[in-house]
């Protein structure tokens, strides 16, 4: 079995890797943060989710000797100048949280009125191994609604409804994982990257 890193503890973030890597690479078995002992995380402070995505990357390559991915991501919602963007996951403070990271977008969007609540999802994932390095994009333009409905998902997918998918009104987090990975922008960023991972790893 081939392993790679990413540089992610999110389990469900690394299952939704390991699941699209899989269709192109079988064999191939995603290693998170949790999985390396001692391994200590670096600080994204880049003002690009190209360069954070970068910056994980070739940290985990240096760290554990294996092939690494990671990807940073975010939501960039038109009405508040794109952001949070690449402050996404410490949108409401240091301490990530989903919750206070929703609640406070919702407060931020209370009297914006429903046509402009526009927005996109945007990722950046980075392939760093041996033999060079590679980022590639990916984007799902939808809108915020104004409440939190869904079970499935991470982040800010409670209140986002994509434009592409055929039910106007369920969100990212009501979607299942094959509907999700088929529109969301890590899902196309992951199916344009898999294939160049599976030939640089074979």
């Amino acid at each position: 079995m081939t392993r790679v890193f990413l540089a992610s503890r999110n389990r469900k973030k690394i299952a939704e890797m390991e699941r699209i890597l899989r269709e192109h690479a079988p064999g191939i078995e995603v290693l998170g943060i949790d999985d390396i002992e001692g391994y200590v995380e670096p600080v994204e402070d880049q003002p690009t989710f190209e360069g954070n995505a970068l910056l994980k990357a070739r940290a985990g390559l240096a760290a554990t000797g294996l092939p690494a991915l990671a990807d940073d991501s975010g939501l960039c919602v038109d009405a508040l100048n794109g952001m949070p963007g690449v402050l996404s996951a410490r949108w409401a403070g240091r301490a990530k949280s989903d919750e206070r990271n929703n609640e406070l977008l919702l407060e931020q969007l209370d009297d914006v009125p429903d046509e402009r609540r526009t927005a996109h999802f945007a990722c950046a994932v980075a392939f760093c191994h041996p033999g060079g390095e590679l980022v590639v994009h990916g984007r799902m333009d939808g809108r915020v609604i104004r409440e939190q409905r869904g079970n499935g998902g991470f982040g800010y997918d409670v209140l986002f409804v994509a434009d592409e998918h055929t039910d106007p009104e369920r969100t990212s987090a009501e979607l299942s994982a094959e509907e999700k990975d088929r529109i969301s922008h890590r899902g196309r960023a992951l199916r344009e990257i898999a294939p160049l991972v599976a030939d640089a790893l074979a």
